[in-house]
């Protein structure tokens, strides 16, 4: 079954963000003014999987191992079905 997997990996709330904080800054000047910035990155993953759980395992071990740094990041990641099973 192929999946299709959006990624969002942030800092954690602890963590500064200087490009959050610098956006926020730019909004200011601009005339926006908004409480908060976080600035993130999004990943799409095109993946084979028996299933939704064995997709999330090798989601949760490409996260921790690549896409994010799991000491100052947080990710989570949303899965939709894109091709079912032939019968």
């Amino acid at each position: 079954m192929k999946y299709q997997a959006r990624i969002f990996v942030t800092l954690r709330p602890s963590v500064l963000d200087p490009a959050g904080t610098a956006v926020q800054s730019a909004l200011k000047q601009m005339d926006y003014h908004v409480d908060s910035v976080r600035i993130g990155k999004y990943v799409e993953i095109i993946l084979d999987a028996t299933d939704e759980a064995e997709a999330s395992q090798k989601l949760n071990e490409t996260c921790d191992k690549l896409l994010a740094n799991p000491v100052i990041e947080n990710y989570r990641f949303e899965l939709t079905v894109i091709e079912e099973p032939k019968v």
